[in-house]
C-alpha cells in the first residue's frame, strides 16, 4: 500500500466514510458481550457466560488494531475501551464465578468477587494513567492485564460445564477441574493481587527481528491452532494460566540472576 493513507486528506476521507466509528463498534461489541455474560451467569448458563467473555476478549483484541489501521486512535477510544473492559473483564468474570462457585460461601464469596472486580478496575485506571503520562512499556505490562485472568475464569467455566455434560475435554482436565473448582476463591484473590502489582508481564507488542525465534513461534502457533480447533476451552485455560505462572517465575529468575527488566 502507498504512503497516501498517512496524509491528512486520506484521514479526512476515512472520517467521511464512517470508518472512524469502526473501532468503537468493536468496543461496544466487547461491552455488550460483558453485559449478556452477566445476564447468562445469573440464569445459570455458565458455558454461555464464559463463551461471551472470550468473545469480548476477541473484540477487545481487534478494536485497537482497527483504530491503528484507520489512523483513528483517540483518548475517547482509550477511555471507552477501559470502561468496556471494566464490565467484560472485571465484573463479568467475577459474577460468573460468584453464581457458579462463590455463592457456596455465604460469608466471603461475594466479598471475593467484589475485591476481584475492584482490583481489576484499579488495574485499568493504573494502565490509563501510565499511558497518558508516557510511562508505559511496549514490551511489558506493569501488573497482570485484566483480559488474562478473565480468560482463565471464563475458559474454566466452559471446560467445567462441558465436563459435567460428558463432553470433549483433554484427558488431564477431568482430573484437574474438580480441584480447580475448590481453589477458585484462592485463585481469584491471587490474580486480583497480581493485577495491581508491579510484576512485569509480556505485552507481545514489540517487533521481533530474530528469524529463528519467529520460525519456532510459527511452529508453536500451528500446534496451538490444531489443538484449539478441538479443545478450544481447555487450551485457552492452559495457555493463559501458563502466562500468569510464567510471569511469576520470570520475576524469581530475574531476581536470582540480578537481571533488570528492559522497557
Amino acid at each position: 500500500m502507498s504512503s497516501e493513507k498517512h496524509t491528512p486528506k486520506a484521514v479526512e476521507k476515512i472520517k467521511h466514510t464512517g470508518a472512524v466509528a469502526a473501532p468503537s463498534l468493536f468496543t461496544l461489541g466487547n461491552l455488550a458481550c460483558g453485559f449478556f455474560s452477566i445476564l447468562a451467569a445469573s440464569q445459570g448458563h455458565f458455558l454461555k457466560a464464559g463463551g461471551l467473555i472470550l468473545l469480548a476478549a476477541a473484540f477487545d483484541a481487534v478494536d485497537g488494531r482497527v483504530a491503528r489501521m484507520f489512523g483513528t486512535e483517540s483518548d475517547f477510544g482509550v477511555e471507552m475501551d477501559s470502561l468496556a473492559d471494566a464490565v467484560s473483564f472485571c465484573t463479568a468474570p467475577a459474577m460468573l464465578m460468584y453464581f457458579m462457585v462463590l455463592h457456596n460461601y455465604p460469608l466471603w464469596g461475594a466479598p471475593i468477587a467484589c475485591v476481584y472486580t475492584c482490583f481489576g478496575v484499579l488495574r485499568l485506571a493504573k494502565f490509563n494513567t501510565m499511558a497518558h503520562a508516557g510511562k508505559g512499556s511496549k514490551k511489558y505490562f506493569s501488573g497482570l492485564p485484566v483480559p488474562a485472568p478473565a480468560a482463565i475464569l471464563a475458559s474454566f467455566a466452559i471446560s467445567y460445564s462441558i465436563m459435567q455434560d460428558g463432553g470433549n475435554n483433554l484427558k488431564i482436565m477431568p482430573v484437574l477441574l474438580p480441584y480447580i473448582y475448590n481453589l477458585v476463591a484462592i485463585a481469584m484473590i491471587i490474580m486480583a493481587l497480581l493485577m495491581v502489582s508491579t510484576i512485569p508481564y509480556a505485552a507481545f507488542k514489540a517487533k521481533r527481528e530474530n528469524k529463528k525465534k519467529s520460525i519456532w513461534n510459527l511452529l508453536l502457533g500451528v500446534v496451538l491452532i490444531v489443538l484449539l480447533v478441538r479443545f478450544l476451552h481447555d487450551i485457552i485455560f492452559i495457555v493463559m494460566t501458563s502466562y500468569v505462572l510464567f510471569g511469576l517465575l520470570a520475576v524469581l529468575y530475574r531476581a536470582f540472576k540480578g537481571i533488570k527488566v528492559e522497557k
